[in-house]
């Protein structure tokens, strides 16, 4: 038996890269599927309850959360997406709020997914990668604040999506950069009244030294290929950047340094699958792609 998950419909954050170029498919990339085997689904399902037990674990309402979506190895990036893990006050589920690409009126909106699906949407299901910041009380409340406030979290969303979208534009969004400016929101005292919120946003993160990027591209002719793969832009990056290879472009990674400098008493676990096994590491120390536990590492067995 096989199971079939459409992958286009949710935004990967940085999954529709550069690197889509030399993909011949890429253009219809909102119809793409994937197969995924009941075994395949099986393992992500027990690896999205340990990412769920971490969650309780930790006892709070909120979790920044970053998953690995695509191969970003020719960028130096594990992890392409990120959003806000939310508590139900109701009965205790965790979804994830999130910033993602509707292709059937082609704009991005906000939704929440299970913890589930989320870990689901890896295209590869032969391993995963899921990253969760536990913050502080105080700035814990502060980000639930926003991430509910609906005007808030609105007002900080584009009309347009772009999977390298500049940071410090508003021409376009991609959905890490929604979730860098909400910080901004729960943190920075932007409010989601009156014009230009995201402009409020973005100065105050480069004020607080928020570096976004930079995402290094692998050769001029790649930075020019991306021109024709849609969903990505260029025209809203400075052409220094662009002449330097180096675009500023809201990851995971930047998200997670900014926080660790934030708010320093921020726990990190990360929690990674292989065939064999799911690997839970609590630290700052990355894990790695190959998902290799080390001595202090929690290892829970898969059944072949």
């Amino acid at each position: 038996m096989r199971l079939r998950r459409t992958v286009g419909a949710l935004a990967l954050g940085l999954g529709v890269t550069l690197s889509g170029a030399a993909w011949a498919g890429l253009p219809t990339f909102c119809e793409r599927e994937s197969d995924i085997t009941a075994l395949e689904q099986d393992r992500v399902l027990r690896f999205a309850g340990v990412v769920r037990q971490e969650l309780e674990r930790a006892g709070g309402k909120v979790a920044l959360i970053s998953r690995a979506g695509v191969d970003l190895s020719r960028f130096g990036l594990l992890y392409s997406h990120a959003g806000v893990a939310l508590r139900d006050e109701a009965d205790g589920a965790w979804a994830v709020r999130q910033l993602y690409y509707a292709c059937d009126d082609a704009r991005p909106h906000l939704f929440d997914q299970g913890i589930s699906g989320f870990a689901l949407g890896a295209d590869a299901p032969s391993s995963g990668h899921v990253s969760l910041l536990l913050l502080p009380d105080e700035d814990g409340v502060q980000l639930e604040r926003a991430a509910r406030d609906k005007r808030l979290a609105l007002a900080l969303l584009a009309g347009k999506y772009s999977a390298n979208a500049y940071a410090y534009g508003t021409d376009y969004q991609n959905c890490n950069q929604w979730v860098a400016e909400l910080l901004a929101g729960a943190w920075g005292g932007v409010a989601g009244e009156g014009g230009q919120v995201r402009e409020q946003a973005q100065d105050w993160l480069r004020s607080q030294g928020y570096v976004p990027g930079p995402v290094r591209v692998p050769g001029h002719l790649l930075m020019f290929a991306g021109q024709f793969v849609p969903l990505v832009h260029v025209n809203d990056h400075p052409v220094e950047d662009l002449h330097a290879l180096a675009l500023q472009v809201s990851v995971p990674a930047s998200i997670e340094a900014f926080v660790r400098q934030r708010a320093p008493r921020t726990q990190r676990v990360e929690i990674c699958h292989d065939e064999g096994r799911i690997v839970v590491r609590r630290g700052w120390e990355p894990i790695g792609a190959a998902c290799k536990p080390a001595p202090g590492d929690e290892v829970v067995m898969l059944a072949p």
